[in-house]
């Protein structure tokens, strides 16, 4: 069971383990709405996680959330199981 929350580097290795075991889960709608509005790929969404800076867990609705950001884009993602990382929102940034 997982500790929340995270460190930024123990939440970044988490994240880095789920995508290299392939367990991250793209199932949420909004997620998936999303990515869509703004040309987010499956791939470019990969890329900010494992590329990104992972910012402090923030507390929402009783679920620990953690933005992780790089120069173009952020993603939201939390954790199912210490293994699963769930993506809760993506988007680009506008420039």
């Amino acid at each position: 069971m997982l500790k929340e929350p995270l460190p930024a580097d123990e939440a970044k290795r988490l994240i880095v383990k789920a995508i290299d075991s392939d367990r991250v889960d793209f199932k949420q709608v909004h997620a998936r709405e999303e990515m869509t509005n703004d040309y987010l790929s499956m791939r470019d969404v990969l890329r900010v996680l494992r590329g990104g800076v992972v910012e402090p867990g923030e507390l929402l609705r009783n679920t620990w959330r953690y933005r992780v950001r790089t120069s173009w884009a952020y993603v939201v993602v939390t954790f199912r199981t210490e293994d699963n990382v769930v993506v809760v929102t993506a988007w680009r940034i506008k420039r």
